[in-house]
């Protein structure tokens, strides 16, 4: 079909049908129907960097029976429930933005975890998700936290496995909520997460995503607001070795005024064949007068044979803002950094490792769970040594 037979008004139709990238980030499908996202073929603007070719499981909307073992440990006052899709669509759960995510919301039981109002957790509410099998596993986690709450929720995932996932965060008006979510994958392992965070009016929340296994991991992150005066920040730390890809996509939609979003990710990459991808939207629609937004993506390439490729992304519809901004860097090692030190009596290993800890430290400073803190500097040492060797 030619793409000039016709001029007048038409329905919206996928990219993936005519090959054209949608002219703003806000055309995008979202829906709950599998139906309505193609299977892609890597020509699309959203899976271009994707191998989607050893994905194809993970598209199907056939099967899916198999579970992962999931563990909650829940805080007290923290309730966790089972309800129908339909139920956790009516509760302000974000439509899915790609087939993947559509695949993840099809099944029939949505776990919620409730964090209740004004509740201040002393401990995080983790969920704890394990793969025994490569079997294909699609799942579906809702968490709500109440008005004037504060919460730390901590997402594990470890093992192999095939997986889909859909997390929908709604973050009530002056609630302030930390999110981590850390992928630490046996090396066979697949996974596409999409996870949607709705920041309530005056409600802070940050998003952290840690990336160091898994075969091929992509994780979508998409926020946005119920409410003027909202604040969301997105780190990530991710480590690619030989053979690993590893893909972090936001979305960051403002359209509320007076609200703020801080985006910054940082990426190391060794060995041959690793690849990592940074995807960063930032769209500030006609309405978010007073808008403040930053987003920075940093890689640190060790050795030859590594690529990442890193797209920032920003769209703005009004003038009205307080400021936008964004950044991208991708460079090699730096051996100035390495003579200093050597200079000084540090042997060239541990050098090497000290370079690296520096560069990832300012973010994993800022996750506020010394466990998994010490768990990925550990990582990252074990990754250091492997590319050593």
């Amino acid at each position: 079909m030619s793409l000039l037979a016709d001029s007048g008004p038409k329905a919206h139709t996928h990219s993936a049908e005519t090959l054209v990238p949608d002219q703003s980030r806000a055309e995008r499908t979202r829906s709950w129907q599998v139906a309505d996202f193609p299977v892609p073929t890597g020509r699309e603007e959203d899976w271009r960097f994707t191998p989607v070719g050893e994905l194809g499981d993970l598209f199907s909307d056939e099967g899916g029976s198999a579970q992962l073992d999931v563990t909650h440990d829940l805080p007290n006052g923290v309730t966790r429930s089972a309800v129908s899709a339909d139920e956790a669509r009516a509760a302000g759960a974000p439509l899915p933005a790609d087939r993947s995510a559509a695949v993840a919301a099809s099944g029939d039981e949505v776990v919620v975890l409730d964090v209740p109002a004004e509740a201040e957790l002393a401990e995080p509410v983790r969920i704890r998700l394990h793969g025994a099998t490569r079997e294909t596993v699609r799942a579906h986690h809702l968490v709500r936290v109440g008005a004037f709450a504060k919460a730390t929720l901590v997402v594990e995932h470890t093992g192999t496995t095939d997986y889909t996932e859909l997390l929908s965060v709604v973050a009530g008006d002056s609630s302030q909520l930390t999110i981590v979510s850390l992928q630490d994958w046996e090396d066979d392992a697949h996974h596409l997460g999409q996870h949607d965070v709705v920041v309530g009016r005056d409600a802070s929340v940050r998003h952290i995503a840690i990336t160091i296994g898994g075969g091929i991991v992509r994780i979508n992150t998409n926020a946005s607001y119920a409410g003027p005066g909202g604040s969301f920040e997105a780190f990530g730390v991710y480590f690619a070795d030989a053979g690993q890809h590893l893909e972090h996509r936001l979305f960051v939609d403002h359209e509320a005024p007076h609200c703020s979003s801080n985006v910054e990710y940082k990426g190391a990459l060794q060995g041959e064949t690793a690849h990592t991808v940074w995807v960063g939207d930032v769209l500030i629609r006609a309405a978010a007068e007073g808008t403040e937004t930053y987003e920075l993506n940093r890689n640190l390439v060790l050795t030859d044979g590594a690529r990442a490729d890193s797209v920032p992304n920003l769209e703005i519809e009004t003038g009205e803002i307080v400021g936008a901004g964004h950044a991208s860097t991708t460079g090699r090692f730096d051996d100035l950094q390495l003579f200093y030190l050597q200079s000084r009596g540090v042997p060239e290993d541990e050098a090497r490792r000290l370079v690296v800890r520096g560069f990832f430290n300012s973010i994993v400073q800022r996750i506020g769970d010394p466990e998994i803190s010490e768990r990925i500097m550990a990582a990252i040492d074990v990754e250091l040594e492997g590319g050593a060797a």
